[in-house]
């Protein structure tokens, strides 16, 4: 696969470093722009361009895909797959098209629970003794596309919002590899979220 990834805090991490150790193609990386951090507000560059440039990947850092020149350069690449993990922008109907298996997503909750930008918080905040990781096939809505992938993971009992952090990172980059494996051997199916199940 010729893959276009999107991500850009350390959640991202573990899926970019999956990709990159696989024989699958990254052709380009993009990220959220530097961003001012730490007491004297220097311009930092987010994680994934760090590791992108350390692995000779080309970075964009488009504000936006509201421009006709990002999404052509984008769709210059000609992707079979774009990868999105935490990236922190919407994706106009424009860019989900251009790969050729679409774009997929993921996320760190058992879909339909816990959409949004917080659901290892959720989690923990009520109660879960259960989680895991979804990847959808990303369309419109917020985190409402079709499941191709979903994997359990139980929740330990002194776990924190980091140490779940950490642990869905690295089973979500497996939850990716599966997932482009199912699709080059034409064997992954998405199934429909009840959107009446959703929280």
């Amino acid at each position: 696969m010729k893959i276009i990834f999107a991500g850009s805090p350390a959640f991202a991490l573990p899926t970019f470093q999956a990709l990159l150790d696989s024989h699958h193609e990254i052709l380009a990386v993009y990220t959220q722009p530097d961003k001012p951090a730490g007491r004297g507000r220097k311009l930092t560059p987010t994680l994934i361009k760090s590791a992108a440039e350390s692995a000779g990947i080309p970075v964009h850092e488009p504000l936006h895909f509201k421009d006709t020149s990002t999404i052509t350069t984008l769709a210059d690449y000609q992707p079979d797959l774009m990868v999105v993990v935490a990236y922190g922008c919407l994706l106009p109907q424009a860019v989900l098209d251009i790969p050729r298996h679409g774009c997929i997503n993921l996320h760190p909750s058992l879909l339909p629970l816990w959409r949004g930008a917080t659901p290892i918080q959720c989690a923990l905040l009520h109660g879960e003794t259960v989680t895991g990781v979804t990847v959808i096939q990303m369309e419109k809505g917020m985190d409402s596309g079709p499941i191709l992938f979903q994997s359990t993971h139980d929740i330990p009992n002194e776990a924190t919002s980091e140490s779940l952090h950490e642990d869905l990172a690295i089973h979500g980059a497996q939850a990716i590899i599966d997932t482009i494996h199912r699709i080059t051997t034409g064997n992954c199916h998405g199934a429909q979220q009840i959107d009446a199940q959703a929280t």
